[in-house]
């Protein structure tokens, strides 16, 4: 693919496929934003869509003791209280300075700033996603945060070849809390492992537990099993398997 197409964080690249929907076509529940769908019966004032808190600087860890749920919430994007990126992506994942990165499935921007950091200058943050408004939001997040190593994709992640990111130029591909948005986990692993690299990893993270009020519907939760089935026909091994939180599991691949 032409680099062309991977447009910096003051453009957003489109999808040629006619099949892509419109900009401004209505979002049914399975196209909405991961932050969208865990502020789904959440009080307005701890949802994260009313932080108004710039990112000027990676914050500071926190605890729940130390910190109230709004509090965490506004310093990153709705995530914090449940899945810890910055110990994910380095001690679980062993990203790295210069490292080639797609979050896909980008949502709010928490994993996708987060990378940023980590592979700095030297490296590349892909933020795809099939919601411009995301995109956006993601572009002002790393303008604020002085990331400049972030291009956003408008892309449709269901459809193998839709992504505009050369084939295995990645030295890690992310598909953090979105298989649960869709059924089709064997076509969006697909697409993932066509953009990695050989020995490329992918980092799967998903609900474990979808009991709290806060988490989607029992039957969007996401098969681990059939994943790991899914991995053997698309030339992924398993290479590792922790809890990524209270409510998640992760999975990580490396592509053979």
């Amino acid at each position: 693919m032409d680099e062309q197409n991977n447009t910096p964080l003051n453009n957003v690249a489109t999808p040629t496929d006619a099949s892509m929907p419109a900009s401004d076509a209505p979002v049914n529940p399975t196209s909405m934003t991961n932050n969208q769908l865990a502020n789904q019966g959440v009080p307005a004032e701890i949802s994260n869509e009313t932080a108004t808190t710039p990112l000027a600087a990676e914050p500071a860890p926190v605890t729940p003791e130390a910190v109230t749920p709004a509090k965490t919430q506004e310093q990153t994007f709705g995530k914090s209280e449940l899945l810890n990126a910055k110990d994910i992506l380095l001690d679980m994942l062993g990203m790295d300075i210069g490292n080639m990165v797609a979050d896909l499935g980008a949502g709010g921007g928490l994993f996708t700033l987060t990378a940023a950091r980590i592979v700095g200058d030297q490296g590349q943050v892909y933020a795809v996603d099939i919601i411009k408004n995301s995109l956006s939001e993601i572009e002002s997040k790393a303008r604020m945060a002085g990331l400049y190593n972030i291009k956003t994709i408008w892309s449709n992640i269901e459809m193998v070849g839709a992504t505009k990111i050369p084939d295995a130029s990645l030295d890690y591909a992310m598909l953090v809390n979105v298989l649960f948005q869709s059924k089709k986990h064997f076509e969006m692993m697909s697409e993932a492992t066509r953009l990695l690299k050989p020995n490329g990893k992918l980092l799967i993270v998903d609900w474990s537990n979808t009991n709290p009020g806060f988490a989607p519907n029992n039957d969007m939760k996401v098969d681990k099993d059939s994943l790991i089935n899914n991995s053997a026909q698309i030339n992924l091994l398993l290479d590792k398997e922790f809890k990524a939180g209270e409510y998640h599991f992760g999975l990580i691949f490396i592509k053979q």
